[in-house]
């Protein structure tokens, strides 16, 4: 009999089954023989599925464009397309929707949305735009970590960090406000080229409606669009064109433009800019979190840096003294050049680990940066304890993974935390 599909096994996917009310077929390239899940969804292996038996695919987002499972799609539809587009309603005809849950076809219209992404920094200025906009109703979810089948549908705003994977796979859903943080290459290997990572970066403003707002990095070009695309090139740019006191702000590096960016939004929806409430915000852990050891020297937990802007914009905060810079891991194909050179202006020396290690040591050498090389996150610690003296910075910023070493980067960043702890004088 024909029926719905799930691609991927993951919490996006399993909370639509949720929401829509019964088990539901899923296919998974992790599963290796059918099981049941304690909610009755059925996860077989992805070669089990027929799409001649399957009248549409709801998609986990992180599912690849090569995917063979993919290519067999016959409706293939993204979150964000279920629950903001809907125009995939109008495929089925009344034969077909007899196949399918009544309830998907009732699932809530979605209240405004403010789509965030970008390379670095995106779940920092949803978080910060959240907090700002709380009193306006204002709730979080998408990349974030909650999925949009679990947000009330009764808020008047949804803040949703949306991840390159996610914009890929939609073709239909807009955002009232789209704001792009600026974009470094990533995710290579998921993409193909950074071209098409760009391509995903920009795409929401194919299907924007006339006027509706967009803030767009200056150095990106994008495509032709009915949408209000406002330009920015710098902090000052944006606290210039909003009118704000980015004097006011207390925050620093990369932190600011995130700042900024969710000024700039409370400006464009309710014309108000909040500095004060803004600077009561409470930054997350691992993003430039500052500790110091038993001799007071400073180390800087910067795990969340998985990618390599995330990690030139930790650098550019403590450019004005010398850097011990811990980095390396699962670099995802992306070319590290940027990162050897913004060194190589700077009083640094690079501590490798991880799977990239040895090519992040080739490239410093080629550049000059004082380079030493090991595989253990403990070793790297390590030989930095043993160098760094008053005045300057111990920095955990990886611009990589954390998958070759650690289960995610917030374990990463703990073990940073612990070592530091433990440490007494050599």
């Amino acid at each position: 009999m024909k029926h719905l599909s799930f691609f991927g096994y993951g919490k996006t996917t399993r909370a639509i089954a949720t929401r829509l009310g019964e088990g539901f077929d899923f296919y998974d390239d992790r599963c290796e023989k059918p099981w049941t899940d304690d909610a009755g969804n059925r996860i077989h292996p992805s070669e089990a599925f027929d799409p001649d038996q399957s009248l549409m695919e709801i998609l986990t987002p992180s599912i690849r464009p090569d995917s063979p499972l993919l290519a067999q799609a016959k409706n293939p539809v993204s979150e964000y397309d279920l629950f903001l587009g809907r125009q995939w309603m109008d495929s089925f005809s009344d034969d077909d929707r007899r196949y399918l849950p009544s309830s998907i076809f009732h699932l809530p219209s979605a209240p405004r949305t403010v789509w965030i992404s970008g390379t670095n920094g995106k779940t920092t200025t949803t978080q910060m735009l959240t907090w700002l906009l709380e009193p306006h109703g204002a709730v979080s979810g998408g990349n974030i970590g909650t999925p949009l089948a679990e947000l009330d549908p009764e808020a008047p705003l949804w803040i949703l960090e949306t991840s390159s994977y996610t914009l890929h796979h939609t073709r239909e859903a807009s955002p009232d406000l789209y704001i792009l943080l600026p974009i470094t290459p990533d995710h290579i290997d998921w993409h193909g080229n950074a071209e098409s990572y760009s391509a995903d970066k920009l795409s929401p403003l194919l299907r924007m409606r006339e006027g509706e707002p967009a803030l767009i990095p200056a150095d990106l070009e994008p495509p032709e669009s009915f949408a209000w695309i406002i330009s920015y090139d710098s902090d000052n740019s944006l606290a210039n064109y909003f009118d704000i006191d980015a004097s006011a702000l207390r925050y620093r590096a990369g932190f600011r433009l995130d700042a900024l960016l969710a000024l700039a939004a409370g400006r464009i929806l309710f014309d108000e800019v909040d500095i004060g409430r803004l600077n009561a915000f409470g930054l997350d852990r691992h993003r430039q979190e500052e500790i110091t050891d038993a001799q007071g020297r400073l180390w800087v937990n910067d795990s969340k840096a998985t990618n390599l802007d995330a990690t030139l914009q930790a650098l550019e905060a403590y450019r004005d003294r010398p850097i011990h810079l811990i980095a390396g891991g699962d670099d995802k194909g992306v070319d590290m050049t940027p990162l050897i050179e913004r060194l190589a202006r700077l009083d640094a020396t690079l501590y490798t680990m991880g799977s990239n290690s040895e090519r992040l040591s080739r490239l410093a050498r080629e550049y000059g940066v004082p380079v030493r090389t090991f595989q253990e996150l403990d070793e790297a610690m390590q030989a930095v304890a043993e160098s760094l003296r008053e005045g300057e910075v111990a920095l955990l910023s990886p611009a990589a993974s954390s998958l070759d070493q650690f289960p995610s980067y917030a374990v990463r960043g703990d073990h940073f935390v612990e070592f530091v702890r433990r440490l007494r004088t050599f």
